[in-house]
């Protein structure tokens, strides 16, 4: 929250600027076995909603992002073996999207946007 607060501001004085905050499913619904992340998560969602509704009358995009499955590593990478090509996030296309939420015109922002491979259930 405080670096938001502290990153909003900066921005304030161009009237414009983008704040990207990356949630995950637990932001959505609580799972079995996630209690512990289910409440930040939850809280960092609504932070994000509160910024985007004061920040941008003033030019200032905020974007929530939840990424819903395992990212691309050497940690996972027995997972992409298991589950096959495309089965999970590669950063450069997480990258990606993030540039594509801060280019975004703002006639057209968007609120929240799910990231997902296509094997995970939704």
């Amino acid at each position: 929250m405080l670096v938001a607060q502290a990153a909003g501001r900066r921005m304030l004085d161009k009237a414009q600027g983008t704040i990207l905050f990356t949630g995950a499913t637990a932001a959505l619904r609580g799972g079995a076995g996630f209690a512990n992340l289910a409440s930040p998560k939850f809280a960092l969602r609504a932070l994000a909603q509160s910024l985007a509704r004061e920040m941008a009358p003033r030019g200032i995009h905020v974007s929530h992002v939840v990424i819903d499955g395992q990212i691309r590593s050497a940690r996972h990478e027995d997972l992409l073996e298991e589950r096959g090509p495309d089965s999970l996030l590669e950063p450069g296309e997480i990258a990606a999207t993030y540039m594509a939420l801060h280019r975004q015109q703002r006639s057209a922002w968007t609120f929240e946007l799910d990231l997902r491979p296509w094997v995970e259930k939704f």
